[in-house]
């Protein structure tokens, strides 16, 4: 079964927001079996707008990944976020 992907692409805004949301993001991560493999670090944007944080967390299957998008957990990580960061978000199905 093919694993799912969240990728996010972030210009933070507000820290003390992108804290909160973090940590709330995070139980939604673990709820669903979800594995940072980025957070942060060194990066070249090559092509298209540049933005100062990445991010990819690997899920078991495409629908864990969009379950947990789709979650209570997260829906009040976006919650805490809101305006803390202009970001790029996509679900993505990965290989078998």
């Amino acid at each position: 079964m093919p694993k799912g992907y969240w990728i996010a692409k972030a210009n933070i805004i507000d820290n003390e927001k992108l804290a909160r949301y973090g940590k709330q993001a995070e139980i939604a991560i673990e709820k669903y079996g979800g594995r940072f493999l980025v957070r942060g670090g060194m990066h070249e944007t090559k092509e298209g707008a540049n933005y100062s944080r990445n991010v990819v967390v690997e899920f078991d299957s495409y629908d864990k990944a969009l379950t947990a998008y789709e979650s209570e957990e997260y829906k009040k990580a976006l919650q805490l976020l809101e305006g803390g960061a202009d970001r790029m978000y996509a679900v993505v199905e990965g290989y078998e």
